[in-house]
């Protein structure tokens, strides 16, 4: 970010607080008034000694990597600052400022920040605001893995400015070979394996870089606050022993089954018409049944009957295929049904009846189930859960069409399962009808 970055956003600052008074007292207030005469402009002053430290403090504006998180920070500095003044005026019980020019500023100054990064940001200071990894691991194809990970969509922009394989740094220990490399690169991140973790002489020389500011993660929890995803080499039994909402959490539970039975009602509610104008096409572009009833392994193993509207041709059935987005048994009525997601709508009555929940990990069908638990460690753990509508692994990477996408699904639904709570339920919720909205995620 340039240099002129925090002076053009304090210049702003200043500009709309005082700008914002200045309207209130000439053309706002009841009585006009003159604010250059006037005490309110001790108490606008007084804001602003306020503001402008606490977003400094925010790290406003040269840390927002994102218009969102601009926005978000300049709300959070105007709110502090708000409720800074209104402590100071249940006090002296006078009003301080008018809600009128306060509430403008709120208005605008994530506007004026969000415009001032664009102004300020460049390609070069794009690239610059991304963490810079330094990765040890085993083998160099892990290496590459987490560059393709960072490349597929990173939930935070990060970088590999350098890699050293762990029988590398063995060879040539005791020299401090990794920190000199390390400070060389200015990584800001070292991310060790398990592998790695396991050395004393690495963990040494990753704790000095730790002392002189350099973040440390695991592999495992780089992979869970960068990308999004549990990495299946780093899973051991015992990591698994994590709470679980579903399992360890009641409020939660009881929430989230509220919120599914409220979200069914709506769906049952707009099935009628739609099945009704599907029915009324059905004869035409997609002969056969209106709906499609497949079994699917939920919570705990059970086998359920999941419904559909059926997007496929029976006569060119193969049920022991995965599905491809060009399938040639899908119809035309059903490919548009696929792409609106409209084929999904049955399943409010799944969500009624319990057999899924709105947000989860997608069910399969049993034979997948028992195909995969055989060539895929851990696959198990994901019905412990109930199974979803939609979930994190659908908005990360969309729908699994061979063994090499189940494996990477399931990556993802770990991830889901160790960090199961609202926030990130509200999270997958808003992607969903992101993607479905742009026409993707299928």
């Amino acid at each position: 970010m340039r240099p002129v970055a925090r002076p053009l956003y304090n210049i702003g600052v200043v500009a709309l607080v005082l700008g914002a008074a200045a309207l209130h007292g000439r053309f706002m207030a009841i009585e006009r008034y003159n604010l250059l005469a006037d005490i309110r402009l001790l108490w606008w002053l007084i804001f602003l000694l306020v503001l402008l430290p606490t977003s400094y403090a925010l790290g406003l504006p040269e840390t927002c990597t994102s218009r969102a998180s601009a926005a978000i920070r300049s709300l959070s500095a105007t709110a502090i600052s708000f409720l800074a003044i209104s402590a100071i005026q249940s006090i002296v019980t006078t009003p301080l400022l008018p809600r009128s020019s306060t509430g403008l500023v709120v208005a605008v100054l994530p506007i004026w920040t969000v415009l001032g990064l664009n102004l300020t940001r460049d390609a070069a200071s794009r690239a610059a605001s991304r963490d810079r990894v330094f990765l040890v691991a085993e083998r160099e194809e892990d290496r590459q893995t987490l560059a393709d990970d960072l490349a597929f969509g990173s939930e935070q922009p990060a970088t590999i400015v350098g890699f050293m394989a762990l029988d590398q740094l063995m060879s040539e220990c005791p020299q401090p070979v990794f920190l000199r490399t390390a400070e060389a690169a200015e990584s800001s991140i070292v991310v060790l394996d398990s592998g790695s973790q396991s050395e004393p002489f690495v963990v040494e020389q990753a704790a000095q870089l730790h002392r002189d500011g350099v973040r440390i993660r695991t592999l495992s929890l780089f992979y869970e606050e960068w990308i999004g995803k549990l990495p299946h080499s780093e899973l051991a039994r015992v990591s698994l022993l994590f709470d679980i909402g579903e399992l360890h959490r009641i409020r939660y539970v009881r929430a989230k089954r509220v919120f599914d039975i409220s979200f069914a009602v709506l769906g049952v509610l707009a099935l009628a018409p739609v099945a009704t104008a599907i029915a009324i096409l059905n004869p035409f572009f997609n002969r056969g049944p209106l709906l499609y009833r497949q079994d699917r392994v939920g919570k705990d193993g059970e086998v359920f009957s999941i419904l559909k509207f059926r997007t496929m041709s029976a006569s060119k059935a193969q049920p022991t295929n995965w599905t491809s987005p060009d399938d040639i048994r899908i119809t035309p009525l059903g490919g548009l049904l696929r792409r609106s997601h409209l084929d999904e709508l049955p399943q409010a009555i799944n969500i009624f009846r319990g057999d899924l929940s709105l947000i989860g990990p997608r069910p399969e069908q049993p034979r997948y189930v028992d195909e995969l638990s055989q060539k895929i460690a851990f696959y198990d753990v994901r019905h412990i859960v109930r199974p979803g509508l939609t979930g994190w692994a659908q908005v990360k990477q969309g729908y699994a069409s061979d063994e090499a996408d189940a494996f990477e699904k399931l990556q993802f639904d770990m991830y889901y399962l160790r960090r199961q709570g609202v926030a990130l339920d509200l999270r997958i919720a808003w992607r969903t009808v992101r993607n479905v909205l742009s026409g993707g995620g299928r």
